[in-house]
């Protein structure tokens, strides 16, 4: 699990500064998907979703907004926690475990989200299959991941994530710097081995129907959806 554990180490001192820092780097749109992921989801206040990669919390506390539902928040990073917690206190339940081993029994969740997940997983297909195996049938299963942009769109992603962002990052702070600098190959070699195609095949091998995908911000980000069969 080298490239889990260089997330960590990546992202770990972000904590206080991250939702700030990534609404500014993604240009405002970051904030955007995450809402847009959150109205995928099929909730009442009744139901318990679970938000796998919780981060900083920001989705659990949209979640919250939108579908005043019970929220249990999972991360692996124990300082990405300390921040949710902090943030939002007693309001969400933190959990510190990994996503390829979710310490919860079978179909125990009416709905899941998860947010810039694959990119730090070994297997995206069955750390999926994980994922779904804790919700409920019927239950809904959304993600928001980076894109990788098309056609026109292509030259000025380009130009954005490998000089704008990384320059940008240094202005910061060293620590979003780095992340500046790693960003750009990251969601370009994942949508290399796991184009939209392939990945839409093991939401359908992991138990999953009704299947949608929608590009934002001209395939900046891309939020996919269904339920567990």
């Amino acid at each position: 699990m080298a490239e889990a554990v260089s997330a960590r180490t990546l992202f770990a001192p972000l904590g206080p500064t991250y939702d700030r820092y990534a609404a500014l780097l993604s240009l405002g749109q970051d904030p955007r998907w995450r809402r847009f992921l959150v109205s995928r989801i099929a909730a009442g206040p009744d139901a318990t979703v679970l938000d796998v990669a919780t981060g900083t919390g920001a989705v659990a506390q949209e979640l919250i907004r939108q579908k005043g539902c019970k929220v249990v928040g999972v991360d692996q990073s124990p300082e990405m926690l300390a921040e949710a917690r902090r943030r939002l206190g007693d309001h969400v339940r933190f959990v510190e475990a990994r996503a390829e081993a979710l310490p919860f029994d079978a179909g125990v969740f009416d709905a899941l989200t998860f947010t810039y997940l694959f990119r730090y997983v070994d297997d995206p297909a069955a750390t999926l299959s994980e994922l779904a195996r804790v919700v409920r049938r019927g239950g809904t299963i959304a993600a928001l991941e980076f894109g990788l942009p098309r056609r026109l769109a292509r030259p000025l992603w380009e130009v954005y994530v490998r000089g704008v962002l990384p320059a940008a990052g240094r202005l910061i702070a060293p620590g979003w710097g780095r992340v500046g600098a790693f960003l750009g190959d990251s969601i370009r070699d994942f949508h290399t081995s796991w184009p939209e195609e392939r990945l839409l095949g093991a939401w359908a091998a992991a138990g999953i129907e009704g299947i949608h995908a929608r590009r934002l911000s001209l395939g900046g980000g891309i939020v996919i959806w269904g339920r567990r069969a």
